[in-house]
């Protein structure tokens, strides 16, 4: 089998059993828990931007940027999505966090057709529209409307999209974003120690599970970041949906949360629309690589 698949997935599957984790600190304030995230990422990342004795190419391509807004947002929407997914999942709601990352891809091609001019083929639009129509059920039918889908998907691709136009690289990117989070993290994390409060002292396994989320977030990304220069992009685009599945499974069968026959029928909306929208895409770039084979030989 290609590494690259097996690098991808094997990523793929430790973010969807990310819940598992989170539930197993589901005695610390969801607050304190993305605080200790940042922070343990930040010393996971330092030491890899250290190995590579990358910290002066960061801070050149920090310094020389005239749009320094472009370093600055993306650390803040990374910051609230985390902590958004994490008090999401200990407050019971792990399904609803599946759907934003289901819902996500559709919100980058709307964002791509907004920001960036992109255009859209008729069953793209088509698979947006379906889509879109599977949030409006669950909302005027369920009667509310799921702002943590909403959320999720919306701080994520716009992530996405302000990445996409940044010098820097994954790792890179996410050094200086949790390095901007720090200050304010330190301060937070420095009362809780000082004023007694802090999680980190309750018992050695918390510690550890706190100390650990810097490796659960930086791992799989580094993992995924080899993956993905191993194969082609389309079949990215099909695997990214293995994850959100496996937090939806977790959701529904591991810790049984409700799903009524109007979520659920929303969930289908957002599948059928999935399913028109990669299938378009596989064979939209099957045919253009079919035409590019055909003019060169």
């Amino acid at each position: 089998m290609n590494k690259g698949i097996v690098y991808a997935v094997g990523a793929y599957i430790f973010w969807g059993i990310h819940p598992v984790y989170w539930k197993l600190l589901q005695h610390v304030d969801s607050i304190e828990i993305v605080s200790h995230r940042i922070f343990w990422s930040l010393i996971f990342f330092a030491v890899i931007i250290s190995y590579r004795r990358e910290w002066k190419i960061l801070f050149n391509k920090f310094s020389e940027s005239k749009n320094k807004f472009i370093f600055i947002l993306p650390a803040f929407l990374i910051g609230s999505n985390w902590a958004t997914y994490i008090w999401a999942v200990n407050a019971g709601y792990i399904i609803e966090t599946s759907l934003g990352y289901f819902i996500c891809p559709l919100i980058s091609v709307l964002l791509g057709v907004v920001f960036l001019g992109e255009k859209l083929r008729i069953f793209q639009w088509i698979a947006v529209i379906i889509a879109l129509l599977g949030v409006f059920y669950m909302t005027f039918i369920y009667g509310q409307f799921p702002w943590i889908s909403m959320y999720l998907a919306i701080t994520w691709a716009i992530y996405g999209l302000l990445r996409k136009n940044s010098p820097l690289s994954s790792i890179e990117g996410l050094t200086l974003e949790t390095l901007i989070l720090a200050t304010p993290i330190f301060l937070y994390l420095f009362y809780l120690l000082i004023t007694n409060q802090s999680s980190f002292t309750i018992n050695i396994s918390t510690s550890l599970l706190l100390i650990g989320t810097g490796i659960t977030s930086g791992l799989p990304l580094l993992v995924f970041i080899v993956g993905a220069r191993l194969i082609n992009l389309s079949l990215i685009g099909i695997l990214q949906y293995i994850y959100p599945t496996i937090i939806f499974l977790l959701g529904a069968f591991v810790y049984n949360e409700l799903i009524n026959n109007t979520k659920l029928i929303g969930f289908i909306f957002i599948w059928i629309a999935l399913i028109i929208y990669s299938t378009e895409s596989i064979l939209f770039r099957n045919r253009v690589r079919t035409k590019l084979e055909q003019i060169s030989n």
